[in-house]
């Protein structure tokens, strides 16, 4: 009876992780990790869309052989990142707008460093975006959003 109370509390166990671990690759949490960047700055939030998703699957899927961190050059924004084993979609994402010292507000550039992935999290005009992650054969992760209204545009500010 024991026995079998331990292995009951094994897969309770692992199941809470593995629920933790969807969890922070779900659309809400991509969404909401982007949306706390945004209300740092006054910007309006941004949602999930089926169709973005779909083109980020679509291109998670190529990029799932080799992990490369290359743009699709596809018609929305793009942020893309590679991490290993449980690396996260908030993790990403998270990474993304750890460039924000790096963007000169008062300038419009960066400065001491990439702050472009940052700038599209909080573009202004983008009200949708859709992400996806793939594991590669390397035991790297990818992880890409597309963003639309796409944004960083030469000369224009994000907020």
């Amino acid at each position: 009876m024991g026995f079998s109370k331990f292995l009951l509390a094994i897969c309770f166990l692992g199941l809470t992780l593995i629920h933790v671990s969807l969890a922070q690759n779900s659309h809400f949490n991509f969404v909401h990790e982007h949306n706390v960047a945004r209300a740092q700055v006054g910007v309006g939030a941004i949602g999930w869309n089926n169709t973005l998703a779909a083109y980020a699957q679509n291109y998670a899927n190529i990029r799932s052989q080799d992990c490369a961190l290359e743009h699709s050059e596809g018609p929305y924004g793009e942020n893309i990142a590679e991490g290993y084993d449980t690396f996260s979609g908030a993790e990403a994402v998270k990474l993304w707008v750890a460039e924000k010292p790096n963007y000169d507000h008062t300038n419009n550039k960066c400065t001491g460093g990439e702050c472009l992935h940052y700038t599209q999290v909080v573009w202004r005009d983008t009200t949708h975006l859709g992400c996806a992650r793939t594991k590669c054969p390397n035991g790297g992760v990818f992880i890409v959003c597309s963003y639309d209204p796409p944004g960083n545009y030469y000369g224009e500010r994000p907020y």
